[in-house]
């Protein structure tokens, strides 16, 4: 059985969606009432298989997180110094980047959006010519799933 992380809910004011859209440009799929009282908006990165929903007024079983609380999404990118470079054109406050090691993986920078939700934006230079869902593609057809490249 495939187990596909495909959305991720953030907590989240109703400041945010034109954050993820406009500053990020991340699509919207979803804007609308869901359901009597309950909006949700779901944007996906560009290139991205994963989406995040930006939720107002939907019952979450499992507990009700508060905005600015998410700290630990991560974005990659295949150059660090390119997308620094839009997202400050967009107007994001964006760290600078920091090269933790020379490996391939080990750059980073970091933003937070209007809430204070934390976002890491990791480079990864190796998806130029491996993209992930090759990669994954690759390891589903071989069925080994030892390791993702």
């Amino acid at each position: 059985m495939d187990w596909t992380l495909e959305v991720i809910v953030l907590p989240v004011t109703d400041r945010a969606r034109d954050f993820y859209r406009d500053k990020l440009g991340f699509h919207v799929d979803i804007d609308g009432e869901v359901m009597p009282g309950a909006r949700v908006v779901q944007l996906t990165p560009p290139g991205s298989g994963c989406s995040i929903a930006l939720t107002e007024g939907l019952p979450n079983p499992t507990g009700t997180p508060r905005p600015g609380t998410y700290h630990g999404l991560q974005l990659c990118v295949t150059d660090i110094d390119a997308a620094h470079a839009e997202l400050v054109g967009r107007g994001v406050e964006v760290s600078e980047s920091q090269r933790f090691t020379p490996e391939d993986g080990a750059t980073f920078m970091y933003f937070t959006d209007p809430d204070g939700n934390g976002w890491a934006v990791q480079e990864y230079r190796r998806r130029k010519t491996e993209p992930l869902h090759k990669v994954l593609a690759d390891l589903a057809a071989s069925d080994t799933g030892d390791t993702v490249g």
